[in-house]
């Protein structure tokens, strides 16, 4: 009998070692057979000496999807920092904005439920709220009266979830956070803000629009990334209040 075998859905372990037949998931050894290293190139030192502050163990990536294989060490932990960093429960990390915004989207809001859209989103966002097939309902660009309506005409919907940008890219102008904030628990809704041109730019630590107007604790998802103010090029992520 073959014991310690991963075959799929790994995505809520660690692994710490390089990829190869066996590979190291949680402080234990376990037989792989979920990898896409088809060739054995992961271990092959012209790939791991790519990364060359990186140990020497975790040059090589996963070699296959997160939510087939998990993820590194690496990546759990600076998940953890990035969740510290915003005060929330958790994070996820994402390539991009867009993937994000069209990945959390779905997975919060589906047909029985209903979304209240700020007119001027970003098309990420839009296209989140399409691929959710949540009835999208846009509201009036910052205006809370507006969604205080829409939130009473749509009382029976299973869920309800607002989303906005904090702040808004084309124009410059930050979204009412507080009184959405209000709205959302007044009215039992979920508040999504995505924050990708507001952190490191707002807030006395740079953790943008949610600390600037103090409502930690108050904003059920944030989106956010270091592509804008803290980096050229690097990876988005997602954080959850709870």
């Amino acid at each position: 009998m073959i014991k310690n075998t991963v075959t799929c859905c790994a995505a809520s372990y660690g692994i710490s070692s390089c990829q190869g037949p066996r590979v190291v998931m949680s402080g234990k050894e376990v037989i792989l057979l979920c990898s896409n290293n088809y060739l054995g190139l992961a271990e092959h030192p012209g790939a791991r000496s790519g990364c060359p502050r990186c140990p020497g163990a975790l040059r090589c990536g996963v070699r296959r999807v997160a939510s087939h294989l998990g993820n590194m060490d690496l990546h759990e932990e600076l998940e953890q920092r990035i969740a510290g960093f915003k005060g929330a429960e958790a994070a996820i990390l994402f390539n991009s904005g867009y993937a994000a915004n069209t990945g959390a989207i779905p997975a919060i809001a589906e047909e029985r439920d209903v979304i209240l859209s700020d007119e001027l989103n970003h098309a990420s966002i839009i296209d989140g709220c399409r691929l959710s097939r949540a009835r999208t309902v846009v509201y009036r660009h910052r205006d809370p009266d507006h969604v205080e309506s829409l939130l009473k005409e749509h009382a029976a919907c299973r869920r309800k979830l607002i989303v906005t940008d904090g702040v808004f890219s084309m124009d410059g102008d930050i979204a009412p956070l507080p009184d959405l904030a209000l709205l959302a628990e007044r009215y039992d809704a979920m508040l999504m803000v995505d924050d990708a041109h507001g952190t490191g730019i707002l807030g006395k630590r740079g953790r943008g629009t949610v600390e600037h107007f103090g409502l930690e604790g108050r904003v059920h998802i944030q989106m956010g990334t270091w592509a804008r103010p803290l980096a050229p090029s690097a990876p988005t992520w997602r954080a959850t209040a709870g």
